[in-house]
């Protein structure tokens, strides 16, 4: 499979491309943006593209998850957990108290919140669209106090120093990444389902009718969340893991139930369950 990633080399998306069982044998692809390589998917440029849309620090990537249900089309055939080390990037001999603006993506930086305040407190903080590409900024900055957040891979692809390591809030840092491709994958007998799902905006109870459905038929909900759906205030979008495929008996009599009680159901793939990182 030809597999979209967000690029440039040397993000933690090419590291999960390479975790990913699918990937084997291909060039992943890389694109500037998350919505780039997802819409390559969609004009048939690709196989697959990789999304992360959960990390246990910050939460869920809720501009991933909207491209799954405003864009939508591809399932999710497969799950990787990636333990993810963020670490302070930049050139040979920098000093942490050399450093004078750090560039990354939003998610490491809210990932690296605590070090960020205690030890680099009024730095200015400069987003960039990927850990590889701050991580090559901060290579060619004119001003060696130029920093970035990301992964070794990332320092040892653009030359840099390691400043600080492991520098993330917490010590377990996972994130979630799913590849999404034309069709989900069949039963294995250890599957998860995702689905998103909206309600009839004036109708009481019916989020409680709705997980009523899985309960019914002993099914266990391993992420329930809601989203803005972008149309008009209070009105949500929901998603909803379950830890069966689609296809099983009881899940498709659980699905069923669920179609008649919301206003409009996505399917969004079931996939193996991936083993703990």
């Amino acid at each position: 499979m030809r597999i979209a990633y967000l690029g440039p080399p040397g993000t933690f998306s090419e590291e999960a491309v390479a975790r990913c069982d699918l990937a084997g044998g291909d060039e992943p692809v890389p694109y500037p943006t998350f919505g780039d390589a997802y819409r390559a998917l969609l004009r048939g440029e690709v196989d697959g593209a990789l999304l992360p849309i959960e990390n246990s620090i910050e939460g869920s990537v809720g501009g991933n998850l909207d491209l799954l249900v405003h864009e939508p089309g591809p399932l999710i055939r497969r799950e990787v957990l990636l333990p993810v080390r963020q670490h302070l990037l930049a050139r040979a001999g920098t000093r942490l108290e050399d450093v004078r603006r750090v560039i990354s993506h939003p998610q490491p930086i809210g990932q690296c919140t605590r070090f960020l305040r205690e030890k680099l407190g009024g730095v200015p903080l400069e987003p960039a669209n990927s850990t590889a590409e701050a991580a090559k900024r901060a290579a060619a900055a004119q001003d060696p106090g130029v920093a970035a957040i990301g992964a070794r891979a990332a320092a040892e692809r653009y030359g840099l120093a390691v400043v600080a390591e492991s520098i993330q809030d917490v010590e377990e840092n996972v994130t979630r990444f799913v590849l999404v491709a034309k069709q989900d994958e069949a039963p294995t007998g250890r599957d998860r389902t995702s689905i998103a799902f909206t309600l009839d905006r004036d109708r009481p109870g019916g989020l409680y009718e709705v997980l009523g459905e899985f309960a019914r038929w002993s099914i266990n909900l391993s992420k329930v969340e809601s989203r803005p759906m972008k149309e008009a205030l209070g009105h949500y979008v929901f998603f909803i893991d379950f830890e069966r495929h689609r296809t099983e008996p009881q899940a498709a009599a659980a699905l069923a139930g669920v179609h008649a009680r919301v206003h409009k159901l996505y399917v969004l793939g079931s996939y193996p369950q991936a083993q703990p990182a």
